[in-house]
């Protein structure tokens, strides 16, 4: 799939003038890449001044805002330096340096795509500042991964999009020599010389000038000591290892953005058909399965509680936990099988044509019955026993695959969708910014304060594992409840303070209601979590 070729045909690059940039090619294990039988040749030059420039002030930047250890407001700022250095980089670095050299895949704009995916990153990226909840985050930066790589790889086809996540890393691995290339070469011509003065005066200023300002006024002395870090053996491998993982990154996306492939061959259909009858058969048969199972589940949903209470030995939790897993898993392996029977089912004749719109629109709707039985199942058992983290990404995951299932039916009528396997990374995308946007820890809080109230049941110690956001929804609580609930909250929040970095909305807004009636760790509380804490 991924192969490194050392042998190369060499490429003729026509003699640049004297002092321009030079466009002699690359060399060594990364300099010539074949993706899926294709050769990912890369740029024909080192890195231009600006893309060196960009990346590594941008990797400084990072090193100085990123906290490792939680969201906040330095990943937002982060997110907006590395989109910047994206767009100062440049391809051709000067107007001496004369053409680029020709290569089989070339660099193309992507338009409003890579603009749209540029913005799904930032904001991603941005959930930290405004959300406490660690494990949103951690989600959100995995899918801004994807999202980044799209936004400057490209990818339509559902091969182009997994290609796009794919070369990333192979894109940060060669962008490292390249990088290097195009410094030594900038070194070379006295740009580098030029840096390094440039940077040292402007730190000999700052130092000078402010240290001046510290010792002249207390206030401004607190608040330089609030945004410049104490500076030990400890901040400064963290400094090292988020400037590298940031040139990593930043750099792969520069040289993607200088050598973007051309994966418009992966869009169309899969060469190999199968006959008409051979997967006509097995997916009816199919259908008329899910047909049974769903005629019996909308019994189930229009029964409600009534089906649950009248059935002999049911419970809600039996009833919402015998299935639901069974039902996730059922709604994925659909997907792979629309996904495999809309590539190879053949579409030549218009009875062919008929036939997948027919049997896979079935599927497709039947599908939707399934993914409603199942957040009902879901629903029932969390009005029962409450909301949990875990369910709210199932529900989440039913609802995006519900979307999906909708786009696969819109495709269908035209049989034909370059627009859907992105449609899809974007439904996921919306799906998480909109759970961020509903602050999910405080929905869970909400919702079982609210059960607290009509049935005065509680899990007091899952409730004190919620992450800051959950704060004022559990300040409803009173009494032991309470304070067993915010107490672990409130220490982690004095254990862990924030500086400009990690600053986080939900956060803050904790630490207002916490301060203005502040909980107590009280008897009851050490009984109920177990001992001393």
């Amino acid at each position: 799939m991924v192969s490194t070729n050392a042998a190369a045909p060499k490429r003729v690059n026509t003699p640049a003038p004297a002092g321009a940039w030079q466009t002699t090619p690359l060399h060594g294990p990364w300099a010539d890449v074949s993706l899926f039988g294709r050769r990912w040749p890369g740029p024909g030059r080192p890195a231009s001044p600006a893309t060196v420039a960009a990346v590594g002030a941008a990797g400084v930047i990072a090193a100085l805002s990123v906290p490792l250890d939680r969201g906040g407001v330095g990943w937002a700022i982060t997110a907006v330096a590395g989109i910047a250095a994206m767009i100062a980089a440049r391809v051709v670095p000067s107007r001496h340096a004369g053409p680029a050299p020709r290569v089989p895949w070339q660099p193309r704009s992507l338009g409003a795509e890579r603009f749209g995916w540029s913005a799904a990153t930032a904001a991603l990226l941005s959930v930290g500042a405004v959300r406490a909840a660690g494990w949103l985050f951690v989600l959100c930066v995995l899918t801004a991964l994807l999202t980044g790589a799209l936004a400057v790889a490209g990818g339509r086809s559902g091969r182009g999009v997994a290609l796009a996540a794919l070369m990333a890393p192979f894109a940060g691995m060669r962008s490292l020599p390249w990088l290097a290339r195009g410094a030594s070469v900038l070194r070379r011509a006295g740009g580098g010389l030029r840096v390094t003065a440039t940077v040292g005066v402007s730190v000999a200023l700052l130092v000078v000038f402010g240290s001046l300002f510290v010792s002249a006024d207390a206030a401004f002395a607190g608040l330089v000591a609030s945004v410049v870090p104490d500076i030990d053996v400890a901040t400064i491998a963290r400094w090292i290892f988020v400037f590298c993982a940031a040139v990593f990154v930043l750099g792969g996306a520069a040289f993607l953005r200088a050598s973007t492939p051309d994966m418009s061959g992966l869009d169309g259909p899969g060469n190999r058909r199968v006959a008409r009858l051979e997967w006509a058969i097995p997916l009816s048969l199919l259908v008329l399965l899910f047909g049974l199972f769903v005629g019996v589940q909308l019994t189930v949903l229009f029964g409600g509680s009534r089906h649950v209470l009248d059935t002999d030995g049911l419970t809600y939790a039996q009833y919402a936990r015998s299935g639901f897993w069974q039902l996730l898993v059922v709604t994925g392996l659909t997907l792979l099988v629309l996904a495999g029977a809309a590539r190879w089912a053949p579409r030549e004749t218009r009875t062919d044509r008929m036939l997948i719109r027919s049997v896979l629109g079935a599927l497709a709707v039947l599908t939707l019955v399934i993914v409603a039985s199942a957040l009902h199942r879901m629903n029932v058992y969390s009005d029962t026993y409450g909301l949990t983290r875990m369910r709210v990404l199932v529900a989440l995951c039913e609802l995006w695959l519900g979307v999906v299932f909708l786009l696969v039916l819109v495709a269908g009528v035209r049989l034909r969708a370059p627009w859907l396997p992105q449609a899809v990374v974007a439904a996921g995308v919306l799906a998480l910014l909109g759970l961020a946007a509903v602050n999910p820890d405080r929905l869970i809080a909400d919702r079982n304060v609210t059960r607290y109230e009509q049935t005065h049941r509680i899990d007091t110690a899952y409730l004190s594992n919620l992450s800051a956001d959950a704060v004022p929804a559990l300040n409803r609580l009173d009494g032991s409840h309470r304070d067993c609930a915010l107490e672990p909250i409130n220490r982690r929040l004095d254990q862990h303070p924030d500086d400009w970095r990690g600053w986080s909305l939900g956060r803050e807004e904790a630490r207002d209601v916490l301060a203005k009636n502040p909980p107590a760790f009280s008897l009851t509380c050490r009984r109920l979590f177990g001992g001393d804490r």
